[in-house]
């Protein structure tokens, strides 16, 4: 699997989340998969910045991809819980 570029931070210290929307969809066709029905996880975030500009990012995650972000937030809650 390719590794995604490294692009700049949809949040930052001077963001705001706005909103956080996710669905559980089916992949019906798809130029990059190999076979179809392969279930996924989309999710949208609505961010404003520090001028207030309020910009839009998707993102779509394979199950395994899921479940290591989920897996990673995890830490990142048990690192807070310590400070």
């Amino acid at each position: 699997m390719e590794e995604a570029p490294i692009r700049e931070p949809v949040l930052d210290a001077k963001s705001e989340l706005i909103d956080f929307q996710w669905k559980l969809g089916m992949a019906v066709s798809s130029d990059s998969c190999r076979s179809l029905k392969y279930p996924y996880v989309a999710v949208m975030l609505k961010v404003a910045d520090h001028s207030g500009q309020v910009k839009s990012k998707a993102i779509e995650m394979t199950i395994p991809q899921f479940q290591n972000f989920y897996r990673q937030f995890k830490e990142i809650a048990a690192v807070m819980e310590t400070v």
